[in-house]
């Protein structure tokens, strides 16, 4: 059976090992890094199957003081918003529905807030075709695009609460 519940500190390596395993689709994290973020994030929730983590998500409400590109970019044109910083399933938790059952969590206590949109990139060059379809099958549509100077390309995107 498939709980969800705040991370505890011995999560941590399962935690960066999970991020670790599709790095090339997001951005590394080691213990450090994931406890950073733990701290700025205002929802993190992992998926635990078995007494095993199987999947996370760390989101920030607008306002965070978190140094971010895409954050910043959402910051500059949104009020009232929650910003996925990531959303990892491992292997074996795939194909679950993890995703949006993780989603519908951040969204349920995002609201609660009084936040009124969830933000989100995925990879357009290199793309990144299982966040993409995902991301469209969960109702989010394109904003903008960002163009990083490594000449990756991400389709900056969103979803009302």
């Amino acid at each position: 059976m498939i709980t969800f519940r705040t991370p505890k500190p011995q999560d941590t390596e399962t935690i960066v090992a999970l991020n670790e395993a599709v790095v090339a689709v997001t951005s590394p994290m080691d213990s450090a890094r994931f406890l950073h973020l733990l701290d700025l994030s205002d929802f993190c929730i992992v998926a635990e199957d078995a007494g095993a983590v199987i999947g996370f998500v760390i989101a920030m409400q607008d306002g965070a003081p978190y140094d971010n590109a895409n954050f910043a970019w959402f910051s500059e044109r949104l009020n009232k918003f929650v910003y996925i910083d990531r959303i990892v399933i491992g292997a074996g938790g795939r194909g679950k529905g993890l995703g949006k059952q993780l989603y519908d969590q951040v969204s349920a206590a995002a609201k609660a807030q009084g936040r009124l949109v969830m933000a989100a990139e995925m990879d357009l060059v290199p793309p990144n075709e299982g966040s993409l379809g995902f991301h469209k099958k969960s109702g989010f549509v394109a904003l903008g695009e960002r163009t990083y100077d490594t000449g990756k390309v991400v389709s900056m995107q969103i979803k009302n609460l």
